[in-house]
């Protein structure tokens, strides 16, 4: 656990700028359900693909268990996701 605050994560100011602007149009034309999609598709980038230094271990060749369920675990919620996302109940 301790390798979890002991990180130090930076985002772009400019993505943050762009989150807001999305978001905040999305819901002003009442899209809430793409918003919230790429609120999802920022944070999963942010947390794993721009800060991916971070989370694996200078020069590691390969994945240990605990990241490879922490993907595992983001992919299945990503896809359980976009599943509510594009269901639509009539």
């Amino acid at each position: 656990m301790e390798m979890l605050f002991a990180k130090e994560l930076t985002i772009p100011l400019y993505q943050v700028g762009l989150l807001l602007l999305m978001g905040s149009l999305l819901l002003c034309l009442g899209r809430v359900k793409l918003g919230m999609f790429i609120n999802f598709l920022f944070m999963f980038y942010w947390g794993y693909w721009l800060n991916k230094e971070a989370i694996f271990e200078p020069g590691a060749t390969s994945i240990n268990s605990f990241t490879l369920g922490v993907y595992g675990f983001s992919a299945l919620i990503f896809i359980l996701a976009l599943i509510g996302f594009l269901h639509n109940p009539t």
